[in-house]
């Protein structure tokens, strides 16, 4: 069991209240600039075909401030081959002076395979295959070098060509089954809960969004990880948040709202509705179930008397 209690870091994925906000260079750079007096320490930006490339995005965030970290939240793993992706980080990271986060997941979406005519795998073939990926790009972006022979890859890289500014680039790594879960407590260095599971045609539903269907993934991550877990943060995207003055009604609002139980909205770590007190109180609890203390929300003006109230936990 970890005895690692981490501060708390806030980050922010910009999609859900301006959906051209990443379109426009000058909103996004004034977002950013925002975010950072607010407190918030990264900005994250979503891979989905149907929006812009989340790597140019990065570069303009990165622009925007000298100290803000910037990531992928979440990278499709089906669109990538792990080689070009490890060139890619890694220049990015070299480029911003080391401070990008490589967030992944395995790709959910049926309807961009479909759009793209590039194959989405069976669950089992593309967690089979994240994992492959996940462990090329470690040594890629590590040593410049990999050798690896597998199911879905054969790579034989003897010198990748540019080396990433930070000695660790840090690999960010989402999801909620078992396996990928696995993957995470071998090579993440941020693992990220979601309690997204995936209906017809990859469509995310909530799943996985009560405490219950949360808490055995801490387990399995610690399983997973065995001695190098205290390396790991545990991060959770959260899907709304609703800041209020206290009023006990807010609970049964969003209950109708986001459809789902208000037991379940109250205790679940991706919705966050109360008072500033009520939703420190419930981040310091989240903290010591779950060790999540990177927190990603996505309207940082809302939030940010939280991340005030936090400072310094």
């Amino acid at each position: 069991m970890s005895s690692v209690r981490r501060p708390f870091r806030f980050a922010l994925q910009p999609v859900s209240a301006n959906k051209k906000l990443l379109q426009d260079r000058d909103a996004l750079r004034e977002c950013v600039i925002e975010a950072e007096a607010l407190g918030f320490e990264e900005v994250y930006v979503p891979d989905h075909f149907g929006s812009v490339d989340p790597f140019v995005a990065c570069m303009v965030i990165a622009e925007a401030s000298p100290t803000i970290r910037v990531g992928t939240l979440v990278l499709n793993n089906e669109f990538h081959h792990p080689a070009m992706l490890a060139r890619t980080a890694a220049t990015i990271d070299c480029l911003t002076g080391g401070r990008l986060t490589l967030g992944l997941g395995t790709g959910y979406m049926q309807s961009e395979h479909d759009a793209t005519s590039i194959e989405l795998r069976a669950p089992g073939p593309r967690v089979s295959r994240f994992g492959e990926s996940v462990e090329v790009l470690r040594a890629l972006l590590d040593s410049g070098a990999a050798a690896f022979v597998g199911e879905h890859h054969r790579i034989a890289v003897t010198k990748l060509g540019v080396s990433p500014a930070q000695p660790r680039l840090p690999l960010l790594i989402g999801g909620h089954g078992r396996r990928v879960v696995g993957i995470a407590g071998r090579f993440a260095d941020i693992y990220q809960y979601t309690g997204l599971t995936h209906g017809a045609g990859g469509v995310p539903e909530a799943g996985g969004f009560a405490i219950a269907e949360v808490v055995p993934r801490r387990a399995w991550l610690e399983a997973a990880a065995g001695d190098r877990i205290d390396a790991i943060e545990c991060s959770t995207l959260v899907q709304a948040v609703t800041v209020t003055n206290g009023s006990s009604k807010a609970l049964a609002r969003a209950s109708v709202e986001i459809e789902l139980p208000e037991q379940v909205v109250a205790e679940s770590p991706f919705l966050l509705v109360g008072s500033v007190n009520q939703i420190v109180e419930k981040l310091l609890g989240l903290r010591e179930l779950l060790r999540i203390s990177h927190v990603v929300v996505r309207d940082a003006v809302q939030f940010a008397p939280v991340v005030a109230a936090m400072a310094g936990r």
